[in-house]
Parts: structure tokens; sequence; C-alpha cells
């Protein structure tokens, strides 16, 4: 479609390869610009430099697709301190979104769209113990950070409505990629194969797996309402939990505190460098 693409990545030389091929692959006028940029979601600093180097360089964010993730991870830390799965799959994603916020403000017509999972229906916020760090299950936690990315999409979209940026999260169903790469390592050698094995016959391609973020991302129709979770290409209701606005209320407001936001003014449309970037 000719836009400007920034690809950010935690491995550089696996994103610059990824464009390489994108490039090969694209024929003709369509090719816009593909832009890396290194993003370690497991790191709060390196989330920070990117932010800002990308609002150093961009003056319009029409576009933020949040679509990085681990699953079924052994026991872990960020480097920040939290359970590896929701430091990544959601704080790693809220602090991002929200330093990006008042660009993406100015930039409307805009969307956000985060990825979640059909695991966050088994998932619960435990507040009393969010980093797991008693009686840590891998596929617990990360059904709890699936969770979280709904909410976060609910409350977000809420807070923007009016504005003219929409959010959506969705389940992209499963799909054939490495997310699993640790599975055996949580449960046991040949877990992932078996797996595989069985749930086959409903496994994507990965170009088939994009086809619902690219469908929230682009499509005409999908701008209309705001909040919404989608799977396969299709409004789907989420479960009870992510449609709970006291629960989104107050995993938003644990998130600024975990984050490290609670003096920072994400909403405000000034055009300038937010406060906690600039000693970065």
């Amino acid at each position: 479609m000719g836009a400007k693409v920034i690809v950010a990545c935690r491995d550089v030389k696996k994103a610059e390869q990824a464009v390489s091929e994108i490039v090969a692959d694209v024929k003709g006028d369509n090719l816009g610009q593909l832009v890396v940029e290194e993003l370690d979601l497991a790191s709060f600093a390196s989330i920070k430099r990117c932010a800002k180097n990308i609002l150093q360089k961009e003056k319009n964010i029409h576009l933020l697709v949040n679509n990085a993730g681990v699953m079924a991870c052994p026991k872990g830390k960020t480097q920040d301190g939290f359970e590896t799965q929701f430091g990544v799959n959601h704080l790693g994603h809220f602090l991002f979104t929200s330093l990006l916020l008042p660009r993406i403000r100015n930039s409307t017509p805009a969307r956000i769209v985060n990825v979640s999972s059909m695991a966050h229906t088994r998932g619960v916020i435990n507040f009393e113990d969010i980093n797991y760090d008693a009686n840590y299950s891998a596929l617990v936690a990360y059904s709890q950070s699936k969770l979280a990315n709904v909410l976060f999409s609910k409350e977000l979209s809420k807070r923007l409505d009016g504005t003219g940026v929409h959010v959506y999260s969705l389940h992209p169903g499963l799909v054939q990629t490495e997310l699993g790469r640790t599975i055996d390592q949580v449960y046991f050698p040949g877990m992932r194969l078996l797996a595989r094995f069985f749930l086959y016959p409903w496994m994507k391609t990965p170009e088939q797996g994009a086809q619902t973020t690219l469908h929230c991302s682009i499509d005409e129709k999908a701008g209309e309402e705001n909040g919404l979770y989608y799977s396969d290409c299709k409004v789907k209701e989420p479960s009870a939990l992510a449609k709970d606005p006291e629960l989104a209320k107050k995993l938003w407001d644990k998130s600024i505190e975990m984050v490290g936001l609670k003096d920072y003014d994400m909403f405000n449309c000034e055009d300038t460098l937010p406060e906690p970037l600039k000693n970065i």
C-alpha cells in the first residue's frame, strides 16, 4: 500500500532478514519504506530508547500494531523484575503505546491493534500475586497476559473515545510460528511436536495468521466502531472478564504504577518529547 513500516524487533538481524524477504517478494510500486528499530519489550530502557528514536524521526504515527509476544515460558523475570509473559506481552506494550500515544493522537485518523489470544478466556488478573511468584504455571501466566491485552484495549478505547484513534484486540488463530519454542522446557521433550501433531488441522500459516491483524489495521469497516475484539476477521465476544469495566480500570491503574508513569499525561496532545524520554 506504499506505507512506511517500522519493524521494531528484539533481534535486529532477524528483522533485517525479514525486510530483505519482503523487498524481494513485493514487486512494482507498492513497496513503501521498511525501517528496522531495535526493541526489547523485556526492557523498559529499550522500550524508551526505541520510542524516543521513533518520535524524533517520525512526524506521524497512523498505526501501531502490538504483535510481539512470548508463550509458555519457564519461570523468569524481565529486566525490570516482572514475570516474563506479563512483562513482555502486556507491560511492554502498555509502556510503548503510552509513550507514542500523543503522536498517534496528532496523526488521526489512527489505529492501535493489540494481538491477544483466545487464551484470554481462561485468564484472570491475579492482583494478589501478579508475577506468580508462588505457584507459577506457564499457561496460567500466559492467559493472564492475554486477558490483560483485551482489558488494555477496552480501557484505552474508552479513554480515546471521540479522538479519532480506534483501538482493537484480536485472536490471530493457532499459527505455525516459533511462539511455542519453550514448551519442551516447561513440560517435557517432544511436547511441542506432540502439540503440533494434534493441533495441525486447526493451524494457520503465518500469512493466514496475519489476516485478522491486517483487517483491524486497514479495513475501512473495522474503523467504524471502537474497542472491539476480533477473530477470523470478524467481531467476536470476548470473555466476561474481558468486558468488565471495573477490572479494566483496576488493571490500568496497576499498569501505570508498574511501568512508572504516574506523573505522565499520555493524553496530552502537545507534540513534544514525552517527559519520561527527555533524559534518555
